[in-house]
């Protein structure tokens, strides 16, 4: 079967010197779902949600992400591991061969926005090779019936095109760039489409800090009386778990931006991790999985159209995008007050972490700029078991800027607003991988009840002796020999030689930020030359 070709919808995509045979132009879910199935790209679910492969790439691939090197970009990005330069040359070979590409294809291009708040607002055209990712496109970015005659950024998305390393300038066929100066983004070699949605949000990291917004890699909710909640934490961690709570409303769960007086979702949509997922745990997330909604990677059970969400033959990284309003509690226009909570995610693999602890300013300064975490299997391609790591702001692949910039705007939105900050062990106890267990979601959910309720206020709280955290000796819903990490562990002094372990990696890791960061927060670190019997 062809796919559907929508007529008396023009787009003008000359600017781009693109002429491809046919141009699906914002196609509604519906015609993009029939699209998918004619074009064999993917099946239906017996929810009505689309199932798809993205092929090679199940992760994102940061070695492979590229930020073309000229005038605007030279002195300002922070060069390095992360952030790599491409030159304008090896850019221009790219984008002929992509364009080229594409003029021999049917294209699809959906047009949407980024950032809820309006005088932040961006708009965003995604051209891509295939249907799936024009409707995760329609899912992740902010919808309008606005026509835009020629948007602010454009995304060319072709996992069919393969760059030649050699002669390209990349490291392997696969690609994502980044050009400032031109406003495009190209995508080629992958399908996953996390690669779309962490483009622009690398584009709103270099951009909005020049507009005094702080960017978060970040989820957001807020409770009936208007408080709202931040969740900070790498993939994995919790952040669109915990945030989809049915006793709060949710604003989004991974990126936003903190303005003057306001938090504002930079998307229109949720990327949820399904490993695992059930009714019970993640009855949000579970429940919008339906028509409209995009899974990647899942596996059915053997004969049917179920999915089975513990099937990760494929990936630990299997996905669901859809739009935030499949969310029954999401707020509109996605944007809350001033927190008055921040909650600090890490998935702590060594396990020995409280599984909650209340930060000082210092310490919040410390552990933003540190971003530890284990990088979960499959988020990234190549990781299949956790990994310690330190990423920080806890979003350091997506940071173009130099981390203090971003920490020093949050160190003044801090000393400007009363805000408790939290730091939330999501990951092991009674071990580190491998040996200890997951904390319980439950229990997790509970602690951080606690906190926004304002039941942590009144009890009792106790110092870890290396790390300097204070953790609280009782909590609503939770054993008390789970707030303090070290009785969870049979074996107290293998647990202290672990915590001296992650210590030293914590000040090792830290050194690079000696000499910017200011005396509270140096002296906010764990102390290694603590005794342990």
């Amino acid at each position: 079967m062809e796919p559907i070709i929508v007529k008396n919808k023009h787009i003008d995509l000359s600017y781009l010197g693109l002429n491809p045979i046919s141009i699906n132009y914002q196609l509604n879910p519906q015609d993009l779902n029939n699209c998918i199935l004619s074009m064999a790209e993917g099946v239906s679910s017996d929810t009505g949600a689309m199932v798809v492969d993205t092929g090679e790439f199940t992760g994102r691939a940061p070695k492979d992400r590229y930020i073309v090197n000229d005038n605007i970009t030279q002195k300002a990005i922070n060069w390095g591991d992360v952030n790599i330069p491409i030159s304008t040359e090896n850019y221009n070979k790219l984008y002929t061969k992509l364009i080229d590409y594409l003029n021999t294809k049917t294209v699809f291009a959906q047009d949407g926005f980024a950032c809820a708040e309006e005088k932040y607002t961006t708009s965003i055209r995604v051209i891509s090779q295939t249907a799936y990712q024009s409707l995760f496109a329609h899912n992740m970015f902010l919808r309008s019936e606005a026509r835009l005659l020629r948007p602010e950024w454009t995304i060319l998305a072709a996992p069919g095109l393969k760059a030649d390393p050699e002669s390209d300038g990349t490291r392997q066929h696969n690609f994502s760039v980044i050009n400032f100066s031109d406003k495009i983004i190209l995508i080629g070699g992958t399908g996953y489409t996390g690669e779309i949605k962490k483009a622009i949000f690398s584009v709103l990291n270099f951009l909005l800090p020049l507009q005094n917004v702080l960017p978060m890699h970040c989820s957001a909710n807020v409770g009936k009386q208007g408080d709202t909640a931040i969740f900070f934490g790498l993939s994995g961690t919790g952040k669109t778990t915990l945030s989809a709570d049915p006793e709060r409303y949710l604003i989004g769960d991974d990126e936003h931006g903190w303005g003057e007086d306001s938090i504002f979702n930079f998307e229109g949509g949720c990327y949820a991790k399904t490993t695992g997922l059930s009714l019970e745990n993640e009855p949000e997330i579970y429940s919008a999985i339906r028509a409209g909604a995009l899974l990647e990677n899942v596996k059915f059970y053997p004969g049917t159209s179920t999915v089975d969400y513990n099937n990760l033959e494929k990936t630990e990284n299997t996905r669901v995008s859809y739009p935030i309003n499949f969310i029954t509690k999401a707020i509109t226009p996605s944007i809350g007050k001033i927190p008055g909570n921040i909650f600090f995610l890490t998935a702590d693999a060594f396990g020995v972490l409280p599984p909650i602890s209340k930060l000082t300013r210092g310490q919040a300064m410390y552990h933003f700029l540190s971003g530890y975490t284990a990088k979960i299997a499959g988020t990234e391609f190549g990781i299949n078991e956790p990994q310690a790591t330190f990423s920080a702001c806890f979003g350091k692949a997506f940071l173009p800027l130099h981390p203090v910039v971003y920490a020093n705007l949050l160190g003044k939105k801090l000393e400007n607003n009363n805000i408790k900050v939290w730091l939330i062990n999501t990951g092991w106890t009674g071990g580190s991988y491998g040996s200890g267990t997951r904390i319980k979601l439950g229990y997790t959910r509970n602690m951080i009840q606690a906190a926004l309720m304002g039941t942590l206020d009144n009890v009792n709280y106790s110092p870890h002796p290396v790390f300097n955290l204070m953790m609280p000796e009782t909590c609503d819903g939770v054993p008390s020999s789970l707030l303090n990490p070290q009785n969870t562990w049979e074996n107290k002094k293998l647990y202290n030689q672990t915590c001296i372990q992650l210590a030293d990696l914590f000040t090792e890791n830290f050194k690079q930020f000696i000499d910017i960061a200011d005396e509270e927060t140096r002296l906010s670190g764990p102390n290694i030359n603590t005794v342990l019997v």
